[in-house]
């Protein structure tokens, strides 16, 4: 029985990187042996155990042959006479197939520690396109690393591309999908994820209102870099520099697919793109199976994000609308996340990244003065139910119309 440090743990600490969990495999064992060692089993379609006292997952070597579609369609096979290099072969990146033994001795049969030289993501081996999660995988991973200079090799480009052509992605349950491409979003370049995806053929199979935009023109004026593709990729790169939540980002890589509905004729003016997304915006957010918070933002940002830019120029009344439809009184963070996400939209946009964006702090203040009209002076003027919130609503605006006056507008 022999236990090697395998994966990510490896990788990491040839990179200088922090290594945030550490992954085993077990070779020359049985289940049975783990068992009566007091590891705990957590697998259900192939043996990984958990350590009795550290908790780390152990897994017994194996190797895998490919039997229906999607991430699930594989028969594993485990045995103490699967080797190392067997149980290495079947994993997606050379990067991720090396191993460390007890001595901390490298073991890189498939060239991992050549292609961190190369700074490349490339395939192990044919296998790869196997498994159509891998596409997510090898485009998560050059979100990861692409501030380091890595690309994804052109072969595994090509085997990429082969998978999304196939309709293999379609077998991915949405847990899986939604769980990659939230981890990417969160990577340090999610631009990356999303341009590697179309590169490869794969947005248009998972998102494919976001896909839709690149090609369609903007305003010049208001956009500098003219394609609204294009547009979305910075305003992700702003959300990542910012360090924006998943919420935020989400909203933020669906705020426009109103305008791949516009008409050509109509183009480059997208008016009314805003309604027109809420339908695409809500499609992708059941698809996906995105968390609430996401969807609920990605909604609102979708809905309201040029009110956002708009925020000088809107009426007491209107703003006074906007704040009750984020319900700034019981959910004021809700609000600041709206802010930032406008924010980033507009800072979004080819040689206006680091602008200002004074609407922030406006929106803010107009919360505040909002928030801080009192209800006990309407209480004991006797005022109760639906007339109370009416004349809480008054109050309101006349809060908000004072506002507006103390900072000249």
């Amino acid at each position: 029985m022999q236990i090697y440090k395998v994966g990510g743990a490896v990788r990491d600490r040839l990179l200088g990187r922090p290594v945030s969990e550490t992954d085993w495999v077990v070779v020359g064992a049985s289940a049975e042996q783990m068992l009566a060692l007091g590891y705990r089993p957590v697998g259900a379609d192939f043996p990984v155990f958990l350590h009795p006292h550290t908790g780390e997952e152990y897994a017994l070597a194996r190797t895998e042959r490919k039997s229906g579609r999607g991430y699930g369609g594989f028969t594993f096979y485990a045995s103490p006479d699967v080797t190392l290099e067997d149980d290495l072969i079947r994993r997606d990146l050379s990067v991720n197939a090396m191993a460390e033994d007890a001595h901390g001795q490298l073991i890189d049969p498939y060239g991992g520690q050549r292609d961190l030289a190369g700074k490349l993501l490339r395939h192990v081996s044919p296998a790869f396109a196997e498994d159509p999660l891998r596409v997510l995988r090898v485009a998560r991973f050059a979100a990861r690393y692409a501030p380091l200079g890595f690309r994804v090799a052109a072969d595994t480009l090509n085997l990429m591309r082969q998978l999304a052509d196939s309709g293999e992605l379609a077998a991915l349950t949405p847990e899986r999908s939604w769980r990659e491409i939230s981890r990417a979003l969160l990577e340090p370049r999610p631009d990356v994820f999303i341009q590697v995806l179309r590169d490869c053929g794969a947005l248009k199979a998972l998102l494919p209102e976001v896909d839709t935009l690149f090609g369609v023109p903007q305003p010049p004026a208001h956009h500098p870099e003219i394609d609204t593709g294009v547009h979305v990729l910075s305003v992700l790169r702003q959300c990542a520099e910012h360090q924006q939540p998943l919420s935020v980002r989400w909203a933020c890589l669906l705020h426009d697919v109103g305008k791949g509905l516009t008409p050509e004729a109509d183009w480059p003016r997208h008016i009314a793109h805003e309604q027109r997304g809420l339908k695409l915006i809500e499609a992708i957010n059941q698809r996906c199976k995105a968390p609430k918070d996401c969807q609920e933002m990605a909604l609102l940002v979708g809905e309201y994000h040029t009110h956002g830019h708009r925020a000088l120029e809107l009426k007491a009344s209107t703003l006074l609308e906007l704040l009750h439809r984020f319900d700034v009184y019981r959910r004021p963070q809700r609000f600041e996340e709206f802010l930032k996400a406008c924010e980033m939209d507009a800072r979004g946009r080819a040689g206006l990244e680091q602008r200002d964006y004074p609407q922030a702090n406006y929106l803010r203040g107009a919360m505040h003065a909002a928030r801080e009209v009192p209800v006990q002076p309407l209480l004991e003027q006797g005022f109760k139910g639906p007339e109370l919130g009416e004349a809480l609503k008054r109050e309101r605006l006349n809060a908000l119309k004072a506002y507006k006056k103390t900072m000249g507008m």
